[in-house]
């Protein structure tokens, strides 16, 4: 049978929720506050967590010092190319590591897993040499490129590819579909709940991509607006409504993104939890 909460529980348990859910949604509305109200009244004692009507100047201001709309078009179109090109790439590599037999693919693997524990940092040397020497530095191709094939999407991916039963893709093969064809009209199909979570982190890591970014670009109609933003701060006076502002901007695609992929990742979670 099953087992009836008590109101007095229940009470508890609404009440506990309702407290989680202020605490996880406050910095947000402070966030937005901020983007609305002048600096001064920021950090004005006792604080005022109404919006105010200063949002438009912030707004204005922050476009004359860095661009804000040319920045984020740049961000845009970076985040959006890097996320398409790299779930291809992850979910085909995922694809061959978990369905092919291949000499090598054991010591492959075990590569991509030992490269997912090296320090992001570590690379950015030899990445800025190699692109320097092809003359691709202060480039979008530069940013988007090297990390393209992630290898923790990857390794996510193949993981998620071991489900697929051997027995579909033998028919498949039977009944005369191509390899390309299976990919594409059986295997993506299937791993869409998947594809979504792996797209989701994608665009969220190269979106937040901050450090190389800053290394490779070199003029501020490149700048991704991680690296514009960061730029207000290292000014003598910071103008903290901006800032804020900014902040309120960069959030935004990411929660719209998430939103518009939501139903398929809530549904690959749930999914992988359901045993046949």
């Amino acid at each position: 049978m099953k087992q009836q909460i008590s109101p007095l529980k229940k009470t508890f348990l609404y009440a506990f929720l309702f407290i989680g859910v202020i605490i996880s949604v406050f910095p947000f509305y402070w966030m937005f506050v901020g983007a609305t109200n002048p600096s001064g009244e920021i950090f004005k004692v006792p604080p005022n967590f109404l919006p105010g009507d200063y949002g438009w100047e912030n707004f204005k201001n922050l476009n004359e010092n860095i661009g804000i709309i040319r920045v984020m078009g740049n961000s845009l179109f970076i985040t959006l190319t890097f996320t398409a090109i790299s779930a291809i790439v992850c979910t085909a590599a995922g694809y061959a590591f978990a369905k092919f037999q291949f000499k090598g693919r054991n010591v492959i693997f075990f590569m991509l897993l030992v490269a997912i524990m090296i320090p992001y940092h570590v690379t950015l040397i030899p990445l800025f040499e190699i692109f320097g020497s092809v003359g691709w530095l202060n480039t979008f191709q530069a940013v988007i490129l090297p990390q393209v094939a992630y290898p923790f999407a990857i390794f996510l991916m193949r993981q998620n590819m071991q489900s697929i039963p051997d027995s579909l893709l033998e028919a498949a093969r039977v009944d005369g579909a191509g390899e390309f064809h299976i990919f594409f009209r059986i295997v993506l199909p299937v791993m869409r709940p998947a594809l979504a979570a792996v797209a989701i982190f994608l665009f969220m890591f190269q979106w937040n991509n901050f450090i190389w970014p800053l290394v490779v670009l070199q003029s501020q109609e490149m700048y991704t607006l991680p690296v514009a933003l960061s730029s207000l701060v290292g000014m003598s006076r910071i103008d903290y409504g901006q800032v804020m502002m900014g902040t309120t901007l960069s959030t935004l695609p990411i929660m719209i993104f998430f939103l518009l992929l939501q139903k398929q990742f809530i549904s690959g979670i749930l999914g992988g939890s359901v045993k046949e």
